[in-house]
């Protein structure tokens, strides 16, 4: 069995970003979900733009941005301290029911597994951490290190560099197509978590090696 280098994206792979319902009933009541949603979207284009135009902040200002922006959307006033308080618990999302099985079995077939993410690294790895994740990971990598955003080919060359992999035994694993195509198009093989039954990949002739709807399932199919 060749050895697996294996990019793990975070935010929706590993931990689900629009978790926060608790946290965004208390002050959104029942825009809640649609809230959180948003929210995720928001930050993940503010990145992409960034990248475009090479105005560099980190993911934190990012979300905190995209914050603001769906305050505004469902005219909703959230005190500075409402608004950090928000922030901060993006360190206590939960991981995903499959992804510490899943891992398990990769660690067990000698596979090298890092978090891959754009999120700042000390923020990641406390994210990891309290979601009991971090144990199972060799590393955990950052864009923030290149001070530009997925899907940037950079970033992914960064990944292969770091795990002193090569485009042969090289993977990105994600749940958003965008991830996955910019990997693909930077030369890593790479697996689709399609974790809901209705999501569509991008119709973009850049297809996923793998498309499972799980991490065990992802175990059980990368080296088959």
């Amino acid at each position: 069995m060749i050895q697996q280098s294996i990019g793990f994206d975070v935010y929706g792979t590993l931990v689900d970003p629009v978790d926060m319902g608790q946290h965004l009933e208390q002050l959104t009541g029942t825009k809640a979900k649609a809230f959180g949603q948003l929210w995720h979207d928001k930050k993940v284009e503010y990145a992409f733009r960034r990248a475009l135009m090479q105005q560099y902040e980190d993911f934190s200002v990012c979300t905190l941005q995209a914050l603001r922006y769906c305050m505004a959307t469902f005219n909703i006033e959230l005190t500075e301290d409402e608004q950090r308080h928000l922030v901060s618990e993006f360190a206590n999302l939960k991981a995903f029911d499959d992804v510490i099985p899943g891992l398990i079995n990769l660690q067990e077939k000698k596979h090298l597994l890092s978090a891959f993410s754009n999120g700042p690294e000390i923020a990641v790895r406390k994210l990891l951490n309290n979601a009991a994740v971090l144990p199972l990971l060799d590393h955990v990598i950052s864009v923030d290190d290149l001070n530009t955003y997925k899907p940037n080919p950079q970033v992914y060359q960064y990944l292969m560099k770091r795990t002193q992999a090569n485009t042969e035994n090289s993977w990105i694993v994600s749940s958003n197509p965008w991830d996955v195509i910019g990997g693909k198009a930077a030369g890593l093989k790479a697996a689709w978590i399609k974790r809901g039954v209705g999501e569509i990949f991008d119709p973009w002739d850049i297809e996923p090696d793998l498309i499972v709807k799980n991490l065990v399932e992802l175990s059980e199919e990368i080296d088959a």
